[in-house]
């Protein structure tokens, strides 16, 4: 997949089984989540919001995906989300990352989101790296937050590391 022009795009309902894949590859990984499975796209889709549910491809393969969560169902907190951001295990390296997250943080800055959370593994360096180029900020770390039940840390507590980014043109 070297050299190919990633487009980006809204999700869309056929891209689902895709999407669902790209995400078992993380999770498969160890390293991306505590969850074992990726759901069904019914449950992806009720857990994501609609808004700032992008997809990079290259004819016709989606390659990479990231989506929003929110923190709260409580009003003061809409304009604070959680995101997720998962690259195929073949593109990885590629930029793609870059590419899904600014363009993540201009649509959600459009639509009113002045904070975006995410928690990464500590051993996840490069999406650290990923998220601190974009001016995300480590807020700190969750420490033996939970077990691992799967993967090469099966049976071991895990940290996450918490990184937080607020909008500049929100005000806040």
């Amino acid at each position: 997949m070297s050299g190919k022009v990633v487009s980006l795009r809204a999700m869309e309902l056929g891209d689902g089984p895709q999407v669902l894949a790209i995400y078992q590859a993380g999770i498969d990984t160890g390293h991306a989540t505590f969850e074992v499975k990726a759901p069904d796209w019914v449950a992806f889709d009720a857990k994501y919001l609609t808004e700032c549910r992008l997809v990079a491809f290259n004819d016709g393969v989606v390659m990479g995906w990231v989506g929003l969560t929110p923190v709260s169902t409580r009003a003061v907190y809409r304009g604070v989300a959680e995101h997720s951001i998962y690259i195929a295990p073949e593109a990885r390296g590629m930029g793609i990352g870059r590419k899904l997250l600014e363009a993540l943080i201009e649509q959600s800055e459009q639509a009113g989101f002045w904070t975006l959370q995410t928690s990464i593994f500590p051993e996840n360096e490069a999406s650290i790296r990923l998220h601190e180029a974009y001016g995300f900020r480590i807020m700190g770390t969750r420490e033996r937050i939970a077990k691992m039940t799967y993967g090469p840390m099966a049976g071991q507590w895990r940290d996450t590391t918490i990184m937080e980014r607020r909008s500049a043109i929100a005000g806040c």
